[in-house]
């Protein structure tokens, strides 16, 4: 089956060599700012997706127009990959901007290890030197980066606990507004119970072309798993200069950072890497504006520490939301039945009460041998982890051995999924220090760093999250 994936990748690649980004277009009226795109697969397809920035959020006095188009095509060139996957074609051709070397190479890197994942598991195999090239079929020259006034947090909220703990970090910070990107109820609940008003919530509409997308799809076109993040990055970019922004503060972790294929750099997570965002931050501080920071407030820490401090955060517990398949539906809640589920279950068990995680979650996921599966490649006894933004193996192996000996303690017998890990691998000796660190690879002023470290030594000094 994955031999014929590798044989249709190069079939597609002759069949379909060019991929081309033909035009944008920008629309202003009363309510919004509306940005149309136009990708062409020649004697394929064409997709128009768009973006939805409602003018109530637009705080600047006066809009850089050329800056405003600059930032509309460089989105452009990032969201053109939802569809150049379907062909993976040769030739990627821009006919409605320029750039130059240095940002060609940037975008292919971008593409190459953001599809790292589709690669993967589709079984291609092709290096970033033969995967594409980027022929640009215009007349441009280098856009001269802008200079202007900027103020306060654009706090991207995903609805999960990590965003959730970012909001805390950031309580008692001014000029705050939450950035939400396709919203929904739990993400919307987030920003209001930290105190957040319509007016502070900054929400915005992507519209893929989807139609298209799954027409393609179930003629057996390729398809898999893009980076996401990188999109809204840009995206959110756009948002920051808009409302008169000058932090993009997102909730990633260290943790992001780990490959889930064992000897291989393959990272679901690609765009949520510090990689990444340093590549980001670079390449917004060169092309765009040194007015504007793009930075992990999370970076210095593990999941596992997020995790405890969430542990605490009792307001946000009925309300937040991490499953992507539950996601799918009107209303988003947890399916209990994925990898992402199981791994969020996993990591709050050593800080909460079997009752407090039943309450969140419905039911015991530890006691759901269907899970299994997921289990295993979460504990690192399989090639490579599930495809889900989890974990590493380090804190998901200490998460579980603090959780086998709760149960101990408690003398309660062991749910299947621990007694499965037990009777393989019995009860190992875990370091609490992991609890404590701060991973200096992270983009953070000292303002920022200040922020985090206190809210880790409130910990150690009170023992307020500790269980």
């Amino acid at each position: 089956m994955q031999e014929n994936v590798n044989e249709k990748f190069w079939t597609l690649r002759e069949n379909y060599p060019n991929f081309i980004f033909e035009d944008y277009k920008i629309i202003d009226n009363d309510d919004n700012i509306e940005i149309t795109y136009n990708f062409k697969i020649p004697s394929l397809e064409e997709f128009n997706p768009k973006i939805v920035i409602p003018k109530m959020f637009i705080k600047r006095d006066k809009i850089d127009k050329e800056f405003l188009e600059y930032l509309a095509f460089n989105i452009g060139v990032a969201e053109a990959i939802s569809y150049y996957k379907t062909t993976c074609s040769k030739h990627i051709i821009i006919k409605c901007g320029y750039l130059d070397k240095n940002q060609i190479n940037w975008f292919k890197k971008l593409y190459y290890n953001g599809l790292g994942e589709f690669l993967y598991r589709n079984n291609i195999d092709v290096d970033i030197d033969n995967f594409f090239d980027i022929i640009i079929d215009n007349k441009g020259e280098i856009f001269k980066k802008r200079s202007f006034e900027s103020d306060g947090n654009l706090i991207n909220i995903g609805g999960g606990k990590d965003s959730c703990v970012s909001l805390k970090i950031l309580e008692n910070e001014n000029n705050n507004a939450c950035f939400l990107m396709n919203p929904k109820k739990p993400m919307i609940e987030c920003a209001k119970v930290a105190g957040y008003s319509n007016e502070d919530i900054y929400c915005v509409n992507r519209i893929i072309d989807k139609d298209k997308i799954v027409k393609l799809n179930k003629m057996g076109f390729l398809n898999g798993h893009i980076p996401i993040s990188s999109i809204i990055a840009f995206i959110s970019y756009l948002v920051a200069y808009l409302s008169g922004k000058q932090n993009i503060i997102l909730s990633n972790e260290s943790s992001a950072n780990e490959s889930y294929v064992k000897d291989k750099k393959v990272n679901h997570q690609y765009s949520k890497s510090f990689e990444f965002e340093m590549d980001f931050y670079n390449y917004t501080t060169t092309y765009f504006s040194n007015d504007i920071k793009y930075f992990s407030l999370l970076r210095p820490l593990k999941e596992l520490q997020i995790a405890d401090i969430f542990s605490n955060l009792k307001e946000y517990h009925h309300i937040f939301k991490s499953c992507n398949l539950g996601s799918k539906g009107e209303k988003w809640d947890w399916c209990l039945n994925c990898s992402k589920c199981l791994f969020i279950y996993l990591i709050l068990n050593p800080f909460l009460s079997e009752e407090d995680l039943i309450n969140i979650f419905g039911e015991n996921l530890l006691n759901k041998d269907s899970l299994l599966n997921d289990f295993i490649g979460l504990i690192g006894d399989s090639i490579n982890k599930p495809f889900e933004c989890v974990g590493t193996y380090e804190e998901i192996n200490y998460a579980i051995n603090k959780t086998i000996q709760k149960y101990a303690d408690e003398q309660k017998k062991l749910p299947s999924l621990l007694q499965y890990y037990y009777d393989k691998h019995g009860l190992v000796l875990v370091d609490d220090n992991i609890l404590n660190e701060f991973n200096e690879d992270n983009n953070l002023d000292e303002h920022y760093k200040k922020l985090v470290k206190e809210i880790i030594n409130y910990e150690q000094s009170n023992g307020l999250f500790r269980r």
